[in-house]
């Protein structure tokens, strides 16, 4: 099925990865992820595990090749400050610099801090059905699983460190070395200059300041571990890595990584360089302060697949990852889910949605939208999803709302982000005299007309009023409606809301608030 036209970047990654594999002629291709433990799993892990498996989804639609997917855990590195959101901090400060799978857990649940938090991505990647294999560094240090690699690291030593010097200020240069020893008094990844190789046996010469001698370290069995840009190109080299996505801020660190990979024998992984998510106030996200959004917070106000929608969407853009999004995608997911099964084979993989689950039945009633539920659950401030269905069951007569689950759960989502960031952020202002006078003239409209009025005849009837009092820009008066009626800035399609919530009921919503 190599001849699928679909445009989706998914789809593009997938046939760029196909023809690496057919040029090298491998019997498996290898996706990799890449996960660093001093930290709880957050949305930005969440988003590249997501965007892999879409690519994976793709690769398996074009090819028979059989695939791996590994989610690798750094947790040999060398903690170097404590991360804010975690207890029992005093802990983590007695242990610093020492790899995070020697570090004791803070949460006190496992035997160490990356045990701790390499249980919770994997216990976090099943909650979504992802399908891997996790693989641990430690125990591919320890165990010699990466024994080669290492000594394909050590046989080129002067080639990678000309690699790398040139990146470096006039001190780190100085002590700077692919191999970074285990103290065996401390416990500590030593950030020490390598003053000799031993070639027969495969050692590195130091001086250890922790215990003021001079000693040496086997390469092999944990005896030392690799500075990160050399670690991942060697980590490439021995799992036959074919994939791997990382973010804007690592493009430096994998063009040095793949000049490595080279050196060493290997063929660099494709790539895909995705933007960076921002909090909400234009910062990066990160693990160790717990700033932006998480995933459990979404799934609070909106189905998962609203979540995959915002990932897929434009991953070559930075993008504020925060609540106030959450409205908008939903109703995007719901518009082309819609459209979705309306489509035929050929036309769904140009869809997002061809990447998403779609076993569960997708039933959703014409001129239902996310947002519309929000603006009722304003009018008469919601608490429960009871309260909504009524004006559903006034607008769709003889429906049954047990034959309509989705519903059920968006009406909930719908409840708790109405209560959560629409109630304490509403503000009302008072009318000016010419909104006063339109104010009245709307009365007079809906007081003439009665329920079978069709919303955008209404709509059309509130546009020649801000026509006819010559509003500088016809958007004030819609804003007028907005501010003083629902309390907030921005709002529905007003035909369409004074449908949906009742022609008798806006009047009395109306007089309520201009008077």
């Amino acid at each position: 099925m190599e001849d699928i036209n679909s445009k989706l970047w998914p789809f593009l990654e997938a046939k760029k990865l196909l023809k690496r594999i057919d040029d090298t002629k491998k019997e498996m291709c290898i996706f990799q992820t890449g996960y660093g433990p001093s930290g709880l799993p957050h949305i930005g892990t969440f988003g590249e595990v997501l965007r892999t498996s879409m690519v994976i989804k793709a690769f398996k639609e074009i090819s028979q090749i059989p695939i791996k997917l590994y989610v690798f855990s750094d947790d040999m590195d060398g903690l170097r400050k404590v991360p804010q959101n975690i207890p029992n901090q005093e802990i983590v400060e007695k242990n610093l610099d020492k790899p995070l799978s020697s570090i004791p857990d803070p949460f006190e649940k496992f035997d160490s801090f990356s045990q701790h938090n390499n249980e919770k991505l994997k216990e976090f990647l099943k909650n979504f059905n992802f399908e891997f294999e996790f693989k641990s560094s430690t125990d591919h240090y320890k165990k010699g699983i990466f024994n080669s690699g290492l000594e394909a690291i050590f046989e080129n030593y002067d080639q990678i460190l000309n690699i790398i010097l040139p990146t470096l200020g006039k001190e780190r240069k100085k002590t700077y070395s692919p191999f970074l020893p285990i103290c065996q008094k401390s416990g500590k990844v030593l950030q020490v200059k390598i003053e000799g190789l031993d070639k027969k046996n495969k050692r590195i010469e130091y001086f250890n300041p922790i215990t003021n001698s001079k000693e040496t370290s086997s390469i092999f069995d944990g005896g030392c571990k690799l500075q990160w840009k050399v670690d991942w190109a060697m980590r490439w080299f021995v799992l036959g890595v074919d994939y791997e996505m990382n973010g804007k801020d690592l493009i430096e660190s994998f063009v040095l990584s793949s000049r490595i990979n080279k050196i060493i024998g290997g063929k660099p992984p494709n790539n895909f360089t995705y933007e960076l998510f921002l909090d909400e106030n234009g910062e990066k996200i990160s693990k160790s302060i717990g700033n932006g959004i998480s995933v459990e917070d979404w799934l609070k106000f909106s189905p998962i697949q609203s979540l995959e929608l915002f990932m897929f969407q434009n991953p070559t853009r930075a993008k504020r990852l925060y609540f106030d999004i959450i409205p908008k995608m939903t109703d995007d997911y719901l518009r082309l889910r819609k459209d979705y099964d309306k489509m035929n084979d050929e036309q769904k993989m140009q869809s997002p949605i061809w990447f998403m689950d779609c076993s569960d039945e997708f039933k959703i009633l014409e001129n239902f939208s996310f947002n519309m539920i929000l603006n009722l659950a304003n009018v008469c401030n919601a608490d429960s999803a009871d309260i909504l269905w009524g004006f559903i069951e006034n607008y769709y007569k003889g429906i049954d709302r047990k034959n309509f689950p989705l519903i059920q759960n968006l009406l909930e989502y719908g409840v708790e982000y109405y209560n959560n960031f629409v109630l304490p952020n509403k503000k009302y202002r008072i009318p000016n005299e010419k909104e006063k006078v339109g104010f009245e003239k709307l009365l007079n409209l809906l007081e003439s007309i009665d329920e079978r009025y069709e919303a955008e005849d209404i709509q059309t009837k509130i546009y020649e009023i801000g026509m006819e009092l010559n509003f500088d820009n016809l958007k004030d008066w819609f804003s007028a409606f907005y501010q003083v009626i629902l309390g907030q800035d921005q709002g529905p399609r007003l035909g369409s809301f004074i449908k949906f919530y009742g022609i008798k009921k806006t009047i009395t919503l109306l007089r309520d608030k201009i008077n």
